[in-house]
């Protein structure tokens, strides 16, 4: 990402330690510990705001106000990719988009060809579309060396316009009844951030306190209340007039930690506790499970490879330096890491029933596979000298 092009130590340990938080959750599903494991997600909570009360469940939480956190964090980067990073050359820009569009198209299809006409199933179309930034990081860091730099910044491009594109998903087709009562007051919380912005305020706070309360207007209104984090970030400088004070990379370096550590693995505790016991064939073959997990791991492959095919065989991009296709196939399989957004999107689309528990198993199974199968492509093809056109003129 923009703060953050190339994989670091950081980010290998941030996908471990979100690998221990889903490991725990599968444990606790599955043993003498699912009782504490069910309490626990749903004990109520309840949060005073200047005599305004708030009272959901646990796991609601997690999913409104933890999540909403996240897309802040993620909306920071979004933002800081595009006005200064490898997306804001249109030229370099075109490869990740067309791999993007690839990526988010060919899961969906693959869904959708699964799923039928079944009315039931067919609101799960976006689940697989979706990559998690953690854990795809995390498996680059891990290969080190193996995969060139250049590659790494091309992933993490794609997984930026994904993450971009998924957030555009959430507000157009997972959004409840609306209150345009509320969705009024939230429109002048976003006009006190425009004001913000257009009065040159580099400070933190008053946007962090107009993004609260644009978060609690969004939250009773009926859109998904994370996408006040997204549009919050929008907002936020990035750099003042002199360009001495950086707000917008300040505010990343103080989440990271905390979205990396704390609420992601939280996330995939509170969301990947499936019950395995009595797991047969026909849940891995039922439309939903098959069609997540060959969505990850065939749809996003296919989709970004392709789309990438087409950018350099008809001039408009080439691939990025001291790459070949193999390795464009592997990154691409890194891709179908779907993981927490998965999961995210697979909340908003069934809720908390049995199909919910078909999308936890098909998240997990797709992911893990393409990422088992992505390392060993790249890990294979690390030893292999790439051979590149000479340049032309």
């Amino acid at each position: 990402m923009a703060t953050a092009p190339q994989a670091s130590h950081q980010d290998l340990i941030g996908a471990l330690v979100l690998m221990a938080a889903t490991v725990a959750a599968l444990i606790f599903a599955n043993t003498g510990l699912a009782g504490l494991y069910k309490t626990l997600l749903y004990t109520p909570i309840s949060l005073d705001v200047g005599g305004f009360v708030l009272a959901d469940l646990a796991k609601n939480w997690v999913k409104n106000l933890l999540m909403a956190i996240f897309f802040l964090y993620v909306g920071l980067e979004i933002k800081a990719e595009f006005t200064e990073g490898a997306l804001s050359d249109r030229q370099r820009a075109i490869l990740p988009f067309a791999g993007a569009v690839g990526g988010m198209a060919a899961p969906a299809i693959i869904f959708l060809t699964l799923a039928g006409s079944n009315s039931a199933y067919v609101s799960g179309w976006a689940i697989p579309s979706a990559t998690d930034i953690a854990f795809a990081v995390g498996v680059v860091a891990l290969l080190g060396s193996r995969v060139p730099p250049a590659l790494k910044a091309f992933l993490l491009a794609v997984a930026v316009i994904d993450d971009l594109g998924a957030i555009l998903i959430i507000a157009i087709f997972y959004t409840a009844e609306i209150s345009f009562g509320a969705l009024g007051l939230a429109a002048l919380a976003v006009a006190v951030l425009l004001a913000l912005n257009l009065a040159g305020v580099t400070r933190i706070l008053p946007y962090m306190l107009a993004g609260v309360a644009l978060w609690l207007c969004v939250l009773k209104s009926g859109v998904n209340p994370t996408l006040a984090g997204v549009i919050t970030a929008l907002f936020v400088p990035l750099r003042d007039t002199a360009g001495t004070v950086h707000p917008l990379h300040d505010l990343v370096d103080r989440l990271k930690f905390s979205v990396v550590f704390v609420i992601m693995p939280i996330f995939a505790f509170a969301n990947a506790g499936v019950p395995l016991g009595g797991l047969g064939l026909a849940d891995i073959v039922h439309p939903v499970t098959s069609g997540i997990a060959l969505g990850l791991l065939l749809g996003k492959p296919i989709g970004i490879t392709l789309l990438v095919f087409v950018a350099v065989k008809s001039g408009f991009a080439r691939l990025p330096d001291n790459s070949s296709w193999a390795q464009i196939a592997g990154v691409a399989f890194i891709a179908g890491i779907g993981f927490t957004m998965s999961l995210f999107i697979g909340v908003l689309a069934f809720g908390d029933g049995e199909l919910m528990n078909k999308v936890r198993v098909g998240v997990l199974l797709g992911s893990t596979l393409a990422a088992i199968a992505g390392a060993l492509v790249l890990v294979a093809m690390a030893q292999v000298p790439v051979q590149r056109p000479a340049p032309r003129g």
